[in-house]
């Protein structure tokens, strides 16, 4: 295990990292008895779990909702083959969450949404098998690639419907995905909008939006200036709180991904202005009429003008630049994730001329991959424990990520061996694509643990077998607990976690590392003798020479840090 001294755990996805994998050789070991996928009168018996007949909606106090019509899709016994089974080895082990989903705002949404999402993939699953096989073997659809890397539309006949210019987004966007949008604003007042929509739930009239972008060239109630609103909207809260650029309250302007909110250049004397007879760019500017006498200020759409807006997305939210300076900033809000984006919508006084969607998430062609073999986890040990299991958070849509992270540091010799194992938990997307694709990887790479619900960053703790509820603790202050990006626990503690899960007797907590961490403070304080050790080569904020652990790092970044561990340079970082 030397080699693992100076390896390296790229937590661009939260990872909980649990000593001597034996504690899970009781739960999951034995997967021909204990899967919940086949038909047999002793695995009814085993895993039969109470959950209560009704779950109480948090969003809507009149909407109860049935427990039982929930999970009757999630957990119905189908026939699956030994490598789908294999992806499917915790899922049964999560069925009592349901019962304590009312604690948790979006809980019982995600398991709804999971309910519809898995139904539709097994519709498809079948549908394949009724192909039928060649050689012993399914024969998988031939059809184009579902989730492109970058959609385009280049003008705006191809784009509008009436009610304004749409483009969708199969598969949702990830952190380094952008939509660019080349256009003029124009008529009477040059007011626009972009939205950032999602897919609506079944009976809903609207979709929620994740990010609406609102240009008001023309000023609005508040004031007779030009102005950015941002905000987002779903059917249960209606718009939320919004974020004006320029704000009324500078002082308040606060950071996302290290960049303003808003750019304090907006709104302020725009001193580099200089009329002229063309764009920056040498196309010929349309008349206007200019005063002057009147003081300019800098806004970055003007009536009349080419403008090129580009929406990144990042780690904490969506960033907004036009031609090339950074505008504005604007924070992720609670289940309003970039993964559920389906949809751009543009509408108002915009001439769009073309819209970029890039950096899209997509797998690999598995008929093209030639590596293949080399990338398949090796099958778990039947009588002995492991030295080591890594558990990686994952969303569905993150292919690439997945990727970088088999051909880096899961090829150590240990991990290629047997004596390491590694395996990605990840929850059900809304988007059919997205799960068919996702349901092919599980099963050919078999690193892959699929979990019962709709992944939102707010049930993150059900990946550490818990509940991610708002707890009130008693205390003045918090216990010790380790940042996120990576921890490591012994055995007897990752097994008294697993005790008190199957005694229900966990608190639970928002946060998955907070959690972890109020848990070992009791297990401390009823006898279980613990050590905490610091280890400040474990970095929260993304990467310092000498890691163990590096956060935020992007796929060709991971690709990067594993080449200099192949040179024998060390844990060396990428980059400036």
């Amino acid at each position: 295990m030397k080699k693992w001294s100076g390896g390296v755990l790229i937590a661009s996805l939260f990872m909980l990292l649990v000593l001597r994998y034996g504690v899970m050789e009781n739960a999951l070991g034995q997967t021909s008895i204990l899967s919940p996928f086949y038909n047999t009168s002793d695995h009814l018996r085993l895993n039969q779990v109470g959950v209560p007949n009704a779950v109480q909606n948090p969003e809507n106090n009149t909407e109860v909702v049935s427990t039982n019509s929930i999970v009757s899709s999630l957990f119905t016994q189908r026939n699956f083959s030994d490598e789908e089974v294999r992806s499917l080895e915790t899922w049964n082990h999560l069925k009592q969450l349901i019962s304590q989903a009312e604690a948790l705002p979006h809980a019982v949404e995600a398991i709804k949404e999971a309910g519809a999402a898995w139904e539709s993939l097994m519709v498809s699953v079948q549908e394949e098998r009724q192909l039928g096989s060649v050689n012993g073997s399914l024969s998988h659809k031939k059809k184009e690639k579902q989730c492109p890397y970058s959609l385009h539309k280049m003008n705006a006949s191809e784009l509008g419907d009436g009610s304004g210019y749409k483009l969708q987004i199969p598969c949702g966007l990830i952190q380094g995905s952008s939509i660019t949008i080349i256009g003029t604003p124009s008529g009477l007042l040059g007011n626009f909008r972009i939205d950032l929509t999602g897919t609506p739930l079944p009976g809903e009239p609207d979709p929620p939006v994740i990010l609406h972008y609102n240009v008001r060239l023309s000023g609005d109630k508040i004031t007779e200036d030009p102005v950015i609103v941002q905000n987002t909207w779903t059917i249960a809260h209606d718009w939320g709180a919004e974020e004006r650029c320029p704000s009324p309250s500078p002082e308040n302007n606060g950071k996302v991904d290290e960049l303003d909110q808003c750019n304090p250049i907006v709104g302020k004397d725009d001193k580099w202005w200089f009329p002229t007879s063309k764009y920056s760019n040498g196309s010929r500017r349309p008349p206007v009429a200019l005063d002057s006498a009147k003081p300019r200020r800098y806004f970055p759409f003007k009536q009349g003008y080419l403008s090129v807006a580009i929406l990144r997305v990042g780690p904490e939210g969506i960033q907004m630049t036009v031609d090339g300076k950074h505008i504005t900033s604007f924070a992720y809000r609670e289940s309003l994730e970039p993964w559920l984006v389906s949809e751009v919508r543009i509408s108002g006084d915009l001439d769009v001329i073309s819209v970029l969607a890039s950096g899209l998430p997509t797998s690999e062609d598995l008929d093209h991959v030639i590596d293949l073999e080399t990338l398949k986890a090796a099958p778990l040990p039947a009588h002995k424990p492991l030295d080591l299991f890594v558990g990686v958070f994952s969303t569905a849509n993150n292919f690439k990520r997945r990727m970088a992270v088999r051909r880096t540091w899961m090829q150590y010799d240990a991990v290629r061996s047997g004596a390491v194992a590694v395996r990605f938990f990840v929850g059900l997307h809304k988007n059919q694509l997205v799960n068919e694709e996702l349901w092919n990887e599980a099963r050919t790479y078999a690193d892959t643990q699929l979990m019962p619900f709709v992944d939102y960053y707010n049930l993150i703790t059900w990946k550490t077998i818990a509940i991610c509820i708002y707890g009130e603790w008693p205390e003045d202050t918090y216990p010790p607990w380790a940042h996120g990006p990576g921890y490591v626990v012994s055995r007897d503690i990752a097994k008294a976690v697993y005790k008190q899960h199957k005694k229900r007797q966990l608190k639970m907590f928002k946060l998955e590392d907070v959690a972890m961490g109020i848990w070992i403070s009791e297990m401390k304080n009823q006898g279980l003798d613990v050590r905490y050790v610091k280890d400040e080569r474990i970095h929260n904020e993304g990467c310092q020479d000498g890691y163990v652990v590096a956060h935020y790092q992007e796929p060709r970044e991971m690709l990067c840090l594993w080449q200099k561990l192949l040179e024998g340079n060390g844990p060396k970082c990428c980059g400036g």
